[in-house]
């Protein structure tokens, strides 16, 4: 197995319809790792207290935001996700000069979750990201397995104003200011002279490597990157798929489009095989700040046979369930399973309804047409319902705290009656 993930995308006015920013992202990890969306409401801290990430024990800060996440099942941190103040993060594995082995420290999932937790604009966002890393580094095993699979993170960061890529290799960074327009980051190095904020040694450092002669012209992506590897160019052709596709609906991108662009498999951003696509983000947010963000996430593999189920942040958030899997909060498995321990079963109940489902779908023809075109339906519905908020506003903030559970049952009957 040659492992190659991720594919994340935002697109802001004039490239989508109304004045809206659409986020979105799949995750792509081993085929047999399950994904979840979990909730943690804003929280008010003790002094000193810390809080234990997926590997090591860091400083906690005074108040934290409520999230929802995206996360495989066995971790702390998240793949995806967003905050009370519509920010959204996902990330990507990159690889380059810069060795991405070494001693346990924070993984790129963990400063998902932290930054989403601590920053209430995707500036902000960079600024924790960054400074975590100056602190803490970044590094450890990636999947739950014994593999070593290890790498360094790029970040793709939104708000209800702008969006931001970050891309680092150990503790050095660069960072692009997207203000309009779409991007998409891969699994590669793609910032290249447009920097607009960056690690203090980030030059220095790649002089004394002898990776920039200190006299052309700086580009993050040529020198911090590999010359050229399969796994290279495997993530270029994803990332520019990813861009055709974005510019193929540009100036009328929608929440559809995004979910049209995370289920296309041609391109391989939906991906198949023993590294594949089990979870995926869609998220919604417009400009005015009296209107709310619409987040969805599948918590299932595969969007093309996934429903797409919205979440929305509201006032009265403490009566909402822990969405349709098991939310581990502060005692998180990774920590407390000793090394080389079987697996223990993470398959929450939507995820164990649509593995049968999925098979359905796949050896029964007229069976499986008609679960997918209920599926559909369902999605298509809640989008409908979701255009009314995101054009009205709420007036009753209690109407959508049960929305994603809500969802995750009609979506259960579907299949109990397939």
């Amino acid at each position: 197995m040659y492992p190659t993930s991720c594919d994340t995308f935002v697109a802001l006015p004039p490239s989508t319809e109304g004045q809206r920013i659409v986020f979105g992202k799949n995750s792509d990890r081993p085929c047999d790792e399950v994904q979840e969306v979990v909730y943690f409401p804003a929280k008010s801290h003790e002094p000193e207290e810390k809080v234990e990430c997926t590997y090591i024990e860091i400083e906690q800060v005074a108040q934290t935001y409520a999230v929802v996440l995206s996360r495989p099942a066995w971790l702390w941190g998240a793949e995806m996700g967003a905050n009370e103040h519509q920010v959204c993060i996902g990330n990507e594995a990159v690889w380059g000069k810069e060795s991405a082995d070494g001693e346990e420290a924070l993984l790129g999932m963990d400063l998902v979750r932290l930054a989403l937790e601590r920053a209430d604009s995707a500036e902000r966002a960079v600024d924790v990201i960054t400074q975590l890393l100056e602190q803490h580094g970044q590094g450890g095993n990636c999947m739950e397995d014994e593999c070593g699979f290890t790498y360094h993170n790029s970040f793709l960061i939104s708000d209800r104003t702008e969006a931001w890529v970050l891309e680092t290799a150990g503790k050095y960074w660069a960072a692009e200011r997207v203000e309009a327009g779409y991007r998409n980051i891969s699994n590669e190095y793609s910032i290249t002279t447009k920097i607009d904020k960056e690690h203090a040694e980030l030059r220095t450092y790649a002089q004394q490597q002898r990776w920039w002669n200190g006299k052309a012209e700086f580009s993050f992506a040529k020198v911090y990157s590999y010359s050229t590897t399969a796994r290279i160019e495997a993530a270029e052709g994803r990332y520019c798929e990813g861009r055709k596709l974005l510019q193929k609906s540009e100036g009328h991108i929608t929440a559809e489009s995004m979910m049209d662009i995370l289920r296309d498999k041609e391109s391989g951003i939906n991906m198949e095989g023993m590294f594949m696509t089990t979870g995926s983000m869609v998220s919604v947010i417009p400009k005015d700040q009296n209107l709310p963000g619409v987040h969805f996430f599948t918590a299932t593999p595969d969007p093309d046979r996934s429903v797409f189920k919205p979440f929305i942040f509201v006032v009265d958030i403490k009566q909402l369930k822990h969405t349709c899997s098991p939310c581990f909060g502060e005692e998180d498995p990774v920590k407390k399973k000793p090394r080389f321990q079987s697996k223990p079963n993470r398959k929450h109940p939507l995820f164990l309804k649509h593995e049968v489902a999925a098979a359905i779908i796949d050896s029964t023809r007229e069976r499986g047409e008609r679960i997918v075109e209920k599926m559909r339906a369902l999605e298509k519905q809640k989008l409908a319902e979701m255009e009314k908020y995101l054009t009205e506003g709420i007036e009753d903030a209690t109407l959508p705290v049960h929305l994603f559970t809500d969802t995750v049952d009609e979506e259960f009957s579907i299949y109990s009656s397939a």
